[in-house]
């Protein structure tokens, strides 16, 4: 939820009109948006560059992810495996957007960790691959762009520890 349909929900909870507080929260949060639809943009056109080098990045660091007997061993389970990042790239794009980390919390991170257990997955390499998928997204993205797009990958780090 935007910073904006929290602050209506609240006040229309409340009966009340917005504080200038709110105001000047919502203020903030447009006067950021074209930046934060440049950072989901250019995640977005790169999309598929990210994703390899997050993989390429996982597989090497966690071999015993690809080794036989791995969760990603195969072209398959390979797939799946960048599929997933892939995933969790869309998310971060859609926290940056909404200049809030709801819905990566509402969409991705709700029973992910039972997911995970459940299929048998080390929880710890997907972590890994979302610390690869913030590494080469903001390695495309200017300093004060890299660190507002960075906090999002950290968002969803710290969901899947």
């Amino acid at each position: 939820m935007s910073i904006v349909t929290k602050s209506i929900v609240n006040a229309d909870a409340e009966a009340r009109y917005l504080s200038p507080g709110e105001l000047d929260r919502i203020k903030g949060f447009v006067t950021t948006g074209e930046k934060r639809l440049r950072i989901a943009q250019t995640l977005t056109e790169n999309r598929e560059r990210i994703v390899k080098q997050a993989g390429d990045q996982l597989f090497q660091r966690r071999p015993d992810v690809v080794s036989p007997g791995g969760n990603a061993y195969g072209q398959e389970m390979t797939a799946t495996c960048l599929r997933d990042l892939d995933y969790y790239l869309r998310l971060v794009t859609y926290g940056v957007v909404a200049g809030d980390v709801t819905p990566i919390e509402e969409i991705g991170l709700v029973g992910v960790r039972e997911m995970y257990k459940s299929l048998g997955t080390p929880i710890e390499g997907v972590a890994e691959g979302v610390r690869g998928l913030k590494s080469a997204a903001t390695s495309l993205l200017s300093g004060e762009d890299a660190t507002e797009a960075g906090s999002y990958f950290d968002y969803v780090i710290g969901g899947l520890q």
